[in-house]
């Protein structure tokens, strides 16, 4: 059957073919597919199942269906569209909350199972981009190749930074492409809400995003320097200081989210 590519990157590129998807192989593929077959023994309904490998040694998962990418900015600025993207994260929380993964995992940057009762594995990349949308109804979540152990606020903080957004103005019209610069502090409230952690349950959500940020940057550092791609192009270009501006933009504005 004819390959049909999904995406531009070049360095990974990634084929639908029929109902499936071909994907390229790494490090951390054994640990994630041990995730996913997990997440269908639960019958968790909005993640990808794994169909084996084809003859170029890539993955094959089945086809999330739905809008996904730069569509997933223009689903979440809705208040029901924000809401449903925070509820996903939590029903994709406590599905595998009773997870334990084996204690030699290999994820992209990091080693090993849980490290203490209030870890979760993680999803890793919970951007709007990473799901697949019918309008503002999310259908699926894809991408799960950057999944970790962490505490499930790291997925919060991550979801935070990229859908109220923590970004400048700029950022916000131009890259979000929201029509008018959005109420960042109501977007913080609506989203937890729909989660179901209050303000005081996350902390101090600016210096937590914050550090969410430069975790970010130093999760990037360690892929670049496996050699990576677009990793090694991202840090070489100066990514790591595109980063480590925003977070202190954040901390500088911090009365825009409070």
């Amino acid at each position: 059957m004819d390959e049909e590519n999904l995406d531009n990157n070049k360095h990974r590129p990634i084929v639908r073919v029929g109902d499936t998807v071909h994907r390229p192989t790494s490090w951390w593929t054994p640990a994630v597919h041990e995730l996913l077959k997990y997440l269908e023994s639960v019958n968790f309904g909005y993640s990808p199942r794994v169909l084996g490998f084809d003859a170029q040694d890539r993955e094959i998962l089945t086809f999330m269906d739905g809008e996904s990418g730069k569509a997933g900015w223009y689903n979440i600025h809705s208040e029901k569209g924000l809401q449903n993207y925070a509820r996903l994260l939590r029903d994709y929380h406590q599905a595998i909350a009773s997870y334990k993964p084996s204690a030699d995992s290999i994820w992209a940057f990091a080693e090993g199972g849980l490290k203490s009762g209030e870890e979760i594995v993680c999803h890793g990349d919970f951007g709007p981009w990473n799901l697949t949308w019918n309008n503002d109804e999310p259908t699926g979540i894809i991408d799960w190749d950057l999944v970790f152990p962490a505490k499930p606020e790291y997925d919060v903080l991550y979801a935070l930074e990229w859908s109220v957004p923590f970004h400048d103005d700029k950022m916000a019209l131009e890259w979000h492409h929201f029509a008018e610069v959005p109420d960042r502090k109501r977007r913080v409230d609506i989203f937890l809400e729909a989660y179901g952690m209050s303000r005081e349950e996350l902390g101090d959500v600016v210096s937590g995003v914050a550090a969410l940020q430069r975790t970010v940057a130093g999760h990037e550092k360690i892929l670049a320097e496996r050699g990576l791609q677009p990793q090694v192009d991202c840090v070489a270009n100066g990514d790591l200081e595109v980063i480590e501006k925003r977070a202190q933009w954040t901390e500088t504005n911090r009365h825009l989210f409070e």
